[in-house]
């Protein structure tokens, strides 16, 4: 004579969340669906931040080099770096700002 062992489902211990194994009760998975593209314009996002400054002063240098050679000055180099070392700095308030609203 076999025995068989069988488990059966009662309807009172439907009430109770934690009794009957569901998605919620497993607590190691995560239950946020990965974002597709969002991570990666969040990734570009950073980038931006990281190469604004350096390319604002190489593009403002290069403005300026060649406004020096047209006028025969100096100094328009130098300034040139400050500008565009201030538009590198606009340009990651402005992301970071734009960053922290659509995380809202």
């Amino acid at each position: 004579m076999v025995t068989t062992l069988t488990f059966q489902y009662i309807g009172a211990v439907r009430a109770v969340p934690a009794a009957w194994c569901n998605g919620d009760a497993m607590a190691d998975e995560p239950t946020k669906k990965p974002n597709g593209l969002k991570d990666y314009v969040k990734a570009e996002q950073m980038v931006q931040l990281a190469l604004a400054i350096p390319i604002g002063c190489v593009v403002g240098w290069a403005a300026g080099a060649w406004l020096d050679r047209h006028f025969h000055t100096g100094w328009i180099a130098i300034v040139g770096i400050v500008v565009g070392a201030a538009g590198g700095f606009l340009q990651i308030v402005t992301i970071a700002a734009r960053s922290m609203k659509n995380d809202r």
